[in-house]
This record gives C-alpha cells, structure tokens and sequence, in this order.
C-alpha cells in the first residue's frame, strides 16, 4: 500500500510543498529513503523506527520504501520525520488521513516520541499557505511562529501518541492562537550619552532617516563605534511585511523562539573583521544566509573596515545594488534577501593619527595611501555619507555642558521623515529614499537653476561618477524631508554635497 503526506521544504529562505510518498511491499525487511536526502534526512529511519516503538505502535516487518517528492530537489535536515512516520503508519492502516484534507505536517522526532521544533517554519508555513494549504501539524514550540502567516489553522503537537488520538478523533487538538504582536521596549545605549560630535550625529540621523550607507572616519577614541552601536536607538520601527522578511531569515538560521517567534525590532550585525567572504555572504554545501543576510531590513556595522579582507569587501558590491545575493552552486543557486544599512568605521591610517593635532602619526605618505588603497574606488562610491569624526579636546569632555539630545527626540524625527516617504512612494513604492530608481529620482529629486548651478560645478570639482550624483539628489532629498521641505532648496544640496568621500579617500 502506497501512502502520500504533504510536507514542505526550504530552498534558501523560500519553502516548498514536499510529497513523503511511503510504501510498504513483500520481501526482505529494508527502509529506504529516495528523493536526493541528506544525512540528516537518511538518519531519519533511525529517529522514525524507535518513536514508532516507543509510541504504542508496531513498526512493519516489511520492505518500506520513502520518496521525498519533488526527487530531483536536494532535502535537507529533520523537517521529514514527522511526515515519513505518519505515511509508514498510513500505508500499514494504523493510521488514517481521511479527516484530513489539505494538511501538511513537518517536525523532528526523539527516540521517545516526541517531537522537537525545526528551523525555518515561517518560510515553510507561507509556502504551505500559497499552495492551497489550510491545516498546518508542527511542534508546539514552532506553533507561534507558524500563526504568523496568517490564513492557516496551526496545530501544536508535543508527542506521536497525541497526534494518533487527534487523527483517529479520540481527543483533538485545539489549533494554537495567532501570536499576538508585542513590540519589545527599546533597549540599550542613548545618544544622550554621546558627547559633541553633532556633525556625525546629523549625518547619522539623514542615514537613518534615508537608509543611507556611512562611513566615518577618525581617530582612534573619537566616538565612531560608540555612535554606531546607537543607530538602532533611532531607526525607524519595522513594518509588518519587514518584519515577517527579517524573521524568515532568521528563522531558517534556528534564532527564533516560541517566545519570541518574530523579530520586530531592526537587526544590527556587527562581525569581525576576520570572517570569510561565505560568512558574509553566505554559502556552504548545503547554502545557509550570511551576515548581510541576518541583517536584511537592519545595519550591517563594518568597525575597521580597511582591515577586513579585499575580497570580502568587493562582495558587497552587488547587494548594496541589488539588495539580494544570489549563491549558485554546481547543485542550484539560492537567493537571500540582503537590503541593509551598511555603518563603516575606519583610522585614517594604520597607526590611527594621521592628521591629529597632537601629530604622533609614525606612518610615512605612502603607507597611509597603502592603508586607504585597500578601499576600492567602487565601494566608496557606494557610500551616500562621508563624515570625519574629530577627536574631542578636554573642555569638550569635561566641561559643564547641557545633556545631549536624547535619541528619543532624533527619533521623532526620523520618523516624522520616513512617514513622508511612506506616503510619497505608496505601499508598492520605495521603502526610504536611498532606494529610489531613476523614476523616482525623475519625479521627486527636480532641481531649480540654482541647484543645477551648484551640482554642475560641483560635478567636475569633486569627479563625481553617475552612481556618485545619484546618491547625491538621494541624500538631499531625505535632507528636504527632515526640513519638511516639499522640494530640494539649495542648502539641502549644499550639506548634501559635503558629504561626499574627502580628497585623502579618493586619492
């Protein structure tokens, strides 16, 4: 007797419907598993064997044979536990599906009988839901982040023997209640506690109400990672569509919770300058998300971006373009959501002094052009804000200055300002200005004489490619936007402009 189960698999962070089709035939005792399976999916035999046991039932002495249909998809992982023992019980008429139409069951099996969550239940529940699905089985852990996707009834199983008293209709389960949405209070540190600096703390707030790309420059103890390590404390609150983004990322990487099933506040990646190229990116065999992925919607802080490998660096290119990274492999290719908010920190140089006042700067002309060289032109020109961080002097410091504005009144801001794009481009539009396209940037970013007149002569000074002029009108328009400004005046231009990468950077 062959029998077929619904289940669903991941190919990057995107789910797909799966078959377990299970049949059982005459001859010697065996247990295959077709369907190109992985390891974990092959030693899911052993895991299916012993919960069959240890759940009341009788294993069949019989040649089983399990197809995970599509079988020219790669599966991966224990997600088929669940499916492959409910078909085996099934196909020997100890179960029975007739009572459920339309259901797809996905979990990992103990020894014991009970079921433990799995990564990646978000995507896989969308998935269920657009191909028809209505009835959703996983393990009550993953049950609260299954009701995001609303549409679905979602039912939390804790053990095999429960969920054979559910099918046979001895004692059903109750479909587990949507999540419900709670905003967790913003934690951490406060530009309250950042001392001068108001020009960096001015470029930081136009980046975060533009979502535009920083970097910052400056001597060592001058405040750039204390400034970054704040963005968060500005940035504007996750819609619900970007909130279900970040969290299906998160979620195939197994760093969601039952109690916290979704990421609701913006994710701020910081790695060290030591990691590869695939850990950025992304990669592996069995291809997983990298750190420009986990920081999809969020920032992505590079604190010393001159020491991280040439080669790491460039590989961001294309996603700052794109806003996704595709990986391809001789198996297939996979494509990750990658829309950040990239935050650089760099010395000027590598003893970190050049250009101090105190001039203890030990490196040579040349050394300081080696050290800025490893910043291709390419990259820097993906940058829409430049801002050299000066060191502080001693009356900066400890004199009896006013308290800082808080982050709470920069984030008024930032908000008032991300509203104003949120109604300019429409929900189908742009998400923040620096994700403006030529139509956009033709409809919204016009220029009166005076304006033309400045970006002209600006235009020769300065070098300034195509790319360089777009992200120009980009960053003057978020400028307009903090000011309430209807349309880009001539001062918007101007600060606009002084953001550009210094003479030293493009050397």
């Amino acid at each position: 007797m062959v029998c077929s189960v619904t289940s669903l698999g991941l190919n990057g962070v995107a789910g797909y419907p799966v078959s377990a089709e299970c049949a059982l035939s005459g001859g010697l005792p065996a247990f295959d598993v077709v369907g190109l399976p992985d390891a974990a999916v092959k030693e899911a035999r052993e895991r299916v064997r012993s919960a069959v046991k240890s759940s009341g039932f009788d294993f069949p002495v019989s040649r089983i044979t399990v197809n995970l249909a599509p079988a020219g998809q790669r599966k991966a992982g224990t997600v088929y536990d669940l499916p492959i023992l409910v078909g085996i019980l099934c196909a020997g008429s100890q179960l029975s599906l007739k009572n459920e139409k339309n259901s797809a069951f996905i979990g990992e099996l103990s020894l014991d009988g009970r079921l433990r969550p799995v990564p990646g239940v978000l995507p896989m529940a969308l998935a269920a839901k657009r191909a028809g699905i209505t009835r959703l089985f996983v393990p009550a852990d993953n049950a609260p982040e299954a009701t995001l996707t609303g549409g679905l009834e979602v039912f939390p199983v804790h053990t095999v023997e429960e969920l054979a008293r559910h099918l046979s209709g001895e004692r059903p389960i109750s479909p587990a209640p949507a999540w419900r949405d709670e905003l967790p209070p913003l934690q951490g540190p406060d530009f309250s506690e950042v001392k001068g600096q108001e020009h960096a703390k001015r470029a930081l707030e136009i980046a975060a109400a533009g979502g535009h790309h920083v970097l910052m420059s400056g001597s060592p103890g001058s405040g750039k990672s204390m400034m970054a390590k704040r963005l968060p404390s500005i940035l504007p609150d996750l819609t619900w569509a970007e909130a279900l983004a970040c969290t299906e990322v998160y979620s195939v990487m197994g760093l969601t919770t039952k109690e916290h099933p979704m990421v609701r506040r913006r994710p701020f990646r910081a790695p060290h300058h030591t990691i590869s190229a695939a850990g950025m990116t992304g990669g592996g065999s069995n291809p997983r998300p990298g750190e420009i992925s986990l920081a999809h919607n969020g920032v992505l802080f590079l604190d010393e971006l001159p020491e991280f490998h040439s080669d790491v660096l460039e590989v961001l290119r294309q996603p700052l373009e794109d806003g996704q990274t595709q990986i391809s492999r001789v198996s297939g290719s996979v494509t990750y959501p990658s829309r950040f908010m990239l935050v650089c920190a760099m010395n000027p140089c590598k003893c970190g002094w050049y250009g101090h006042p105190s001039g203890r700067c030990t490196c040579t002309e040349q050394a300081v052009r080696r050290y800025l060289s490893r910043l291709s032109g390419p990259m820097l020109d993906r940058i829409d804000i430049c801002v050299d961080v000066p060191s502080l002097d001693y009356d900066e410091l400890s004199g009896n200055i006013p308290p800082a504005e808080s982050s709470a009144a920069i984030r008024a801001r930032v908000n008032a300002a991300r509203g104003v794009q949120t109604a300019r481009y429409g929900p189908e539009g742009p998400a923040c200005n620096a994700q403006m396209g030529p139509r956009e940037l033709r409809d919204y970013c016009k220029l009166d004489q005076p304006c033309r007149q400045l970006i002209r002569g600006a235009y020769d000074r300065l070098g300034l490619t195509a790319r360089g002029y777009d992200r120009i009108l980009r960053v003057a328009r978020t400028i307009a936007d903090l000011d309430g400004a209807e349309d880009i005046a001539v001062h918007h231009l101007a600060e606009a402009l002084q953001y550009r990468p210094p003479e030293h950077l493009r050397a």
